[in-house]
């Protein structure tokens, strides 16, 4: 595989740039006075132009800026109800590392559908250097998501999240040993957790064929190497029913 020259490499003040637009776009009158939010949609549109090797997906890309807010927006509320220390909205936008880890992945993803992975990767790593959560811009991550402390959180390639779900602080979604490596691309690698599920602070949860089940509860420190059922708790490796 050959390595790109400088030239060939998109620019990252672009792609940074177009994260500030997303955001001003997503979230109006909120970190500058009035945008007008059809220029800031054109000024995306441009930049996109800019970084992509494939413009074709353009109006693919501007119309799922528009389910990015409706998300994001879904995302807000769920932190809100979640976490009672969060005094408002404002807080959590501005200070909360992983409502900020959520946005660059729900706008990363999109890049990742579209095949532009270099870029999905600048992008999701713009978060991790800031956060210390590593959400793959691959994996799939359903509406309500809540990240609470966040810090050292990783989350696959392939792995699958439904809706309302809640993560803390360390936790992993993994595969398990690659000693096959390369052979593996493109595989279910890493686990599916389904919709009310939360999983606790240092929690690992690994391999493609594990899923844990709706309404579980995953405790604190567990290692997760199994589907867990519907209803479950998992407390230091042992079941015990809700």
């Amino acid at each position: 595989m050959r390595l790109k020259t400088f030239n060939e490499l998109p620019n990252q003040k672009d792609i940074k740039d177009i994260v500030k637009l997303i955001r001003d776009y997503a979230f109006p009158n909120f970190f500058r006075e009035s945008p007008n939010r059809d220029i800031v949609k054109k000024s995306i549109a441009k930049l996109y132009m800019k970084i992509v090797t494939d413009d074709s997906f353009l109006l693919d890309f501007i119309e799922q800026i528009d389910d990015i807010a409706l998300s994001l927006e879904k995302d807000l509320e769920f932190f809100f109800e979640s976490d009672p220390a969060s005094k408002s909205y404002d807080e959590i936008v501005l200070t909360y590392p992983g409502f900020r880890s959520i946005f660059h992945y729900r706008i990363a993803h999109i890049f990742y559908k579209q095949k532009e992975y270099l870029i999905a990767r600048i992008i999701s790593e713009l978060a991790h250097s800031k956060t210390g959560i590593d959400i793959h811009p691959g994996a799939v991550i359903g509406d309500s998501f809540f990240i609470d402390h966040g810090t050292g959180i990783v989350i696959g390639e392939t792995t699958v999240i439904g809706h309302h779900v809640k993560i803390y602080q360390g936790v992993t979604l993994g595969a398990l040993s690659l000693t096959d490596g390369r052979s593996l691309e493109g595989q279910k690698r890493h686990p599916t957790v389904c919709d009310y599920v939360t999983i606790y602070a240092n929690a690992s949860i690994f391999g493609g064929d594990t899923v844990i089940g709706a309404n579980t509860i995953i405790g604190a420190n567990c290692i997760v190497l199994d589907s867990v059922a519907e209803n479950e708790r998992v407390l230091f490796n042992g079941k015990m029913s809700i």
